[in-house]
């Protein structure tokens, strides 16, 4: 198995500057080594809310922590692996899909999260699932592996929000059939067994993003994929 996705050099999307959040205990690979994953997506990426990519927003933070990323778990498991995070707090699909091509430059990976926001707005999450598989053509076209990650639970959701989370779940899940990529399941490596529709308490930090622990949990746990990387096409459940 390789763990894919995320040696921590943390190239911010957000100000150019590089971030830091490297796993001190982590060795780095030869720079000819490295495999580049560009990681575009919202809060979940950015790593909320101990921690985002953008060092004027990070400053806001009263107490950052690099350890608040699944990038930083990721780090720990393949040296090779170098994150460029591209998550922007409260985005939609569409204001997501806007930033590919600044995120993606010169990178061999490409992660594509949201469509909570989407939800969050009582948007159709069908347009937010064709924009995701946009996202996916696109990658694709620039000779991108591409990986697709699906919804988390919201507990601090409006009580109808878990249909639309399902929904947009069962989508994904199509999109990765249909377009031959991986889907990571976010969702279900943090959901209680025991409440359905939630996040186990000591996996969240606030109800809406992972704690530490959380992040932990999809970073050393979802990011599995086949030796060949996500154009071998097997999806595997974390």
């Amino acid at each position: 198995m390789l763990t894919i996705l995320v040696g921590l050099s943390l190239a911010g999307c957000g100000d150019g500057q590089e971030a830091t959040g490297v796993p001190p205990d982590t060795d780095r690979a030869p720079r000819g080594e490295e495999i580049v994953v560009a990681a575009l997506g919202d809060s979940i990426t950015a790593g909320s809310p101990l921690w985002d990519p953008d060092r004027n927003n990070r400053a806001r933070i009263s107490a950052p922590d690099p350890r608040s990323q699944y990038e930083y778990w990721a780090a720990r498991k393949d040296a090779r692996l170098r994150f460029r995070n591209c998550g922007v707090y409260g985005e939609r699909v569409d204001q997501i899909a806007d930033r590919l091509d600044a995120c993606a430059k010169g990178a061999d990976v490409l992660i594509v999260q949201g469509g909570i926001n989407d939800i969050a707005q009582r948007r159709p999450v069908e347009a937010a699932a064709e924009r995701l598989r946009e996202l996916v053509q696109r990658g694709r076209e620039r000779g991108l592996r591409v990986v697709l990650v699906d919804v988390l639970p919201w507990n601090n959701g409006y009580p109808e929000a878990v249909e639309p989370i399902r929904r947009l779940n069962e989508l994904i899940e199509a999109i990765g059939r249909e377009e031959n990529v991986p889907v990571l399941r976010f969702h279900d490596t943090l959901e209680d067994p025991d409440r359905p529709g939630r996040i186990r308490e000591e996996w969240t930090a606030d109800g809406d993003h992972p704690s530490v622990e959380g992040y932990r949990r999809l970073g050393e746990l979802a990011f599995r994929l086949p030796p060949g990387g996500p154009d071998e096409g097997a999806r595997e459940r974390s």
